[in-house]
């Protein structure tokens, strides 16, 4: 398994920053506080569209339009074919009924059982004071899809919470049992920019007109401070946050998401941001930010979406 990534870590910083700010990338699904009202979360989160895939018109856009880092370069016009893309981030209970119905074992799982030193999923708690941020993550052998935080944890009472600890392979046969597919990093794009409120203003994903939290990313000093301005303090369940323009929610914020798009050999591109994604830090929470992951690694913030084949007389 390619368990080296963890000296690559996701959510890189602006320019050349140390393994203690990498290491802040990865926060554990369970190592936050307990959710709280806020007033971009909707009452019944997914609700009715639970399952639910939103067609996406064939069109063209600004791919890496308003660019931060360097990886989002250079800015293209791209043609996007039409496709259908489910409302919200796949589930544990959907992906728990994958592997009722097919016994699928996991790379984080199969890691856990062959063991060793580079054995594990990883999992990240917020640092306590004075303690060195790099020292709070680690790859723990028994985290899982089913043990977010690694063994004497599980996921009771969590089935709306989107699955993670999954590979891109995990998150491919999935898709496959499904009838879909992975999105492509430039499908992915599409669908969000077409849902920004402002789609002059980039980070209208996450933040409103005002200023105001409308996704799950991390308000206050990263990874200092995290003042739960948008209501949960780590992974919220999918849904909880207002959909786009075109129905979709949390594309940006809570998860990192998988493509089906190569960055490099042994990676993949991952599209839009986590609940890790700060200000000060990791400002990916853009439908332009992407970043390149080892494609057999998972971590306790990085779940996926499927989409569907639309017949393009349709």
């Amino acid at each position: 398994m390619m368990r080296h990534a963890i000296g690559r870590l996701l959510c890189r910083g602006k320019g050349n920053v140390g393994f203690a700010l990498l290491a802040g990338c990865i926060l554990s699904a369970c190592g936050g506080p307990s959710p709280q009202p806020a007033q971009a979360i909707t009452e019944r989160c997914v609700g009715d569209s639970f399952g639910e895939f939103i067609d996406i018109p064939a069109g063209q856009f600004r791919k890496g339009a308003y660019p931060v880092y360097a990886e989002e370069q250079p800015s293209m016009t791209v043609h996007v074919g039409a496709f259908q893309i489910l409302a919200h981030e796949v589930t544990n209970s959907q992906f728990a009924a994958f592997v009722d119905a097919t016994g699928y074992v996991t790379d984080a799982e199969r890691s856990a059982e062959a063991g060793g030193p580079g054995a594990g999923s990883a999992v990240f708690s917020h640092p306590g004071e004075g303690v060195n941020v790099r020292d709070s993550w680690e790859l723990v052998p028994g985290a899982t899809w089913r043990r977010p935080a690694g063994p004497g944890s599980d996921i009771d009472g969590m089935g709306a919470y989107p699955v993670v600890h999954v590979s891109q392979a995990d998150a491919r046969a999935y898709a496959q049992w499904a009838g879909a597919r992975l999105p492509s990093e430039v499908e992915w794009e599409y669908a969000a920019i077409l849902g920004l409120d402002d789609p002059t203003d980039p980070v209208s994903g996450a933040y409103g007109e005002n200023g105001q939290p409308i996704a799950n990313t991390w308000q206050g000093p990263f990874p200092v401070v995290d003042t739960q301005d948008d209501g949960y303090g780590g992974l919220a369940p999918a849904g909880c946050y207002v959909p786009s323009k075109v129905g979709l929610y949390d594309m940006i914020g809570n998860v990192w998401e998988w493509t089906d798009t190569p960055y490099a050999p042994g990676q993949h591109a991952i599209k839009g941001g986590s609940f890790l994604c700060a200000e000060n830090f990791c400002r990916r929470y853009r439908p332009a930010a992407r970043q390149p992951q080892y494609s057999d690694f998972s971590s306790s913030h990085i779940g996926f979406r499927i989409v569907r084949d639309l017949d393009p007389e349709s």
